[in-house]
Formats: C-alpha cells, structure tokens, sequence
C-alpha cells in the first residue's frame, strides 16, 4: 500500500499554519515537525502578535518539538517550512541536528543560503517543494500590505 504521506502532504499542513499567520497579519510562513509521518510540532510567524523578533515559525515549531521529544536535538526529525529560513532560524536548526529540512520558496533577499550560513552537516536539504503555492501566498500578503499603506 502506498503512504498518503509525502513531501507534498506535509508542505499543504506547513501552507495551512501560512495561513493562520496571514490571517493574523503576519508574514505568511509556516511550519510543521515531522516524525514518522506524524507531525509532532506546528509553528507560524507571530513576531507581530508576540512583539518578539525571533519568534519566527522555525523557532517556535523547533520550540514545540524539542518540548514534545524532552531533548533538545530533533534527531530523525523532518521540519517542512514554506519559505528558506534566516540565517537566525538556520543556526538554530544547526544545533538542533535536524536531519532532513523540506523548503517550499526559496528566499534569494533573506534566506540563509545568500549570507552562506550552513546546517549541520548531516541534514539534508530538498527545495522546491510546492513552490508555487508557498511563493503565492507570500506575494500575496506583501501587495495587500503595500495597498494599505
């Protein structure tokens, strides 16, 4: 039988936590913590909501997993993001050991790539991942914000 599970299933639950942020007037990313095809830990951007400039969805999905698994290492972990992480979300991944991070739009301004930050060795990277629809909703956000201002 083949698994429901995929890459792109996991990337629509991360676009579904874009959208919360979204709705709260957030910059749309979101996030989700995988473990054996099950997501343990969610996060989207609240740096609006919570007044905290780290509170980026990376940092509070690799908040919420570390606390579900009691260890601060997210070994056998899969994080789904829907845009490259910072250079800030990028060194806390590092030291997470995360072993295998999914990227929906690339960030070619701000994302951690552009400054050569690097994860830990051993994770592996795979970008692209419904690309589109993560870029969309960014694009999205930022005409509607620039409207209103």
């Amino acid at each position: 039988m083949i698994s429901p599970f995929n890459d792109e299933y996991f990337m629509k639950k991360a676009l579904e936590e874009a959208e919360m942020a979204y709705e709260k007037g957030e910059i749309p990313v979101g996030v989700v913590v995988v473990i054996n095809d099950r997501i343990i830990a969610r996060g989207h951007n609240l740096t609006e909501t919570l007044n905290d400039i780290t509170a980026h969805a990376e940092m509070q999905a690799i908040t919420a997993a570390a606390n579900f698994l009691g260890g601060k290492y997210l070994l056998n972990c899969t994080m789904y993001v829907t845009l490259e992480p910072c250079q800030m979300c990028a060194g806390a991944l590092y030291w997470s050991q995360i072993p295998k991070l999914v990227i929906g739009a690339s960030d070619p301004n701000r994302g951690y790539r552009k400054f050569g930050v690097q994860l830990h060795p051993k994770t592996e990277v795979k970008s692209g991942i419904m690309e589109t629809e993560c870029g969309d909703i960014l694009k999205r956000f930022f005409i509607e914000k620039r409207n209103l201002n």
